[in-house]
């Protein structure tokens, strides 16, 4: 057993970064160096003390993620030291009614790694053989750390049943929120982002995407000069703010979508009526499947999704409380990852 570095959640607002126990993989596991980790919204409210009845501190946090192998358990296969992976950070009971309908990815008890169980905010981390996705050994570690939040995407596009020359509105331009948009364009669809911060606007208009400012204008009349008056056919709610959910509902067309990505804290007022007079679909999009996660290792690979345009900022591990407070600050930023690499073993990302 060894000491490594690690980031744990200690209490709200308080975070430990101090060195701990490394051990060797046991069967069906493969112990990983994680290169990158990436700091979502979801380690934020962890970080705010939001999610104490379900993170048990103190706790390493953390499921965005590049890395490679460095031990293989006994019984592991297709797999060696070297090789180059992400973690779909999913582990199901396969016995609840979500799993025996195969939505295993919703299971009833379903443990969240990097939530409910150590995640990867740590030099060496040990995890099932299963939960590995392969990336090309060609993919720059940092930008592969990317992958996760890109595959929330493409589930949340895949449950919006987004098609090519569908007129789409992303209302809220953060990292997921410019991510949907990225795959929804590369699905042929027209695609318009919502988002107040200028940086985020100028960001995504340097990735090619055509961007409003709620501000300036009423986006629902901007949705009749752009659609001639019909309305969206999809709209991504990703703001979790109320003002997001009736512009979201405010701009579709007769029969069209409304995919929930945004984590709502509190109920919200919704109108009803326009529902029920335009026939109006809402779908909740959660997690995601392998299937996903490979199609996202592809998008992010191929440069679909220009990881390396996301990157606002990389961090020492040792440093990762500074990381936490740049987010906080918000600002200039979209997507900040917390380099985990041991400089000391000559581990080269």
């Amino acid at each position: 057993m060894t000491d490594v570095l690690a980031v744990r959640y200690v209490r709200a607002r308080s975070l430990d970064t101090a060195p701990a126990p490394s051990s060797p993989p046991g069967p069906d596991e493969v112990e990983l160096a994680p290169a990158y980790v990436g700091i979502c919204g979801t380690d934020l409210h962890i970080f705010h003390g939001d999610m104490d009845t379900r993170v048990a501190a103190p706790a390493v946090i953390g499921h965005e993620m590049s890395g490679r192998i460095v031990r293989v358990g006994a019984d592991v296969k297709n797999w060696r030291p070297g090789d180059h992976v992400t973690v779909m950070p999913l582990r199901w009971d396969g016995t609840c009614p979500a799993c025996t309908a195969d939505h295993r990815h919703i299971c009833h008890h379903l443990d969240f790694i990097g939530i409910d169980s150590p995640g990867a905010m740590q030099q060496r981390w040990t995890v099932p053989a299963s939960v590995l996705v392969r990336l090309p050994d060609t993919l720059p570690l940092d930008r592969a750390a990317l992958v996760e939040p890109t595959a929330v995407a493409v589930h949340d596009v895949g449950r919006a049943q987004v098609r090519a020359d569908e007129r789409v509105v992303v209302v809220g331009g953060g990292p997921v929120g410019v991510l949907i948009a990225l795959v929804a364009r590369a699905s042929g669809a027209e695609v318009r982002v919502v988002e107040p911060s200028t940086h985020r606007r100028l960001l995504a208009e340097e990735l090619g995407l055509t961007t409003w400012d709620p501000a300036s204008r009423d986006v629902a009349e901007l949705v009749v000069e752009w659609t001639g008056g019909a309305g969206a056919d999809v709209a991504f709610e990703v703001s979790g703010a109320a003002a997001g959910v009736e512009t979201a509902v405010d701009v579709l067309a007769v029969r069209g979508r409304l995919c929930l990505v945004a984590i709502h804290p509190r109920p919200r007022e919704v109108n009803l009526h326009r529902f029920f007079w335009r026939e109006l679909t809402l779908v909740g999009a959660r997690l995601y499947d392998r299937d996903d996660f490979e199609r996202a290792v592809t998008l992010v690979a191929d440069g679909t999704v220009p990881a390396d345009r996301l990157i606002s900022k990389v961090v020492p591990l040792a440093e990762a409380s500074s990381a936490f407070d740049v987010l906080e600050a918000g600002g200039d930023v979209m997507k900040v990852l917390l380099d985990c690499t041991d400089r000391s073993e000559g581990e080269a990302a």
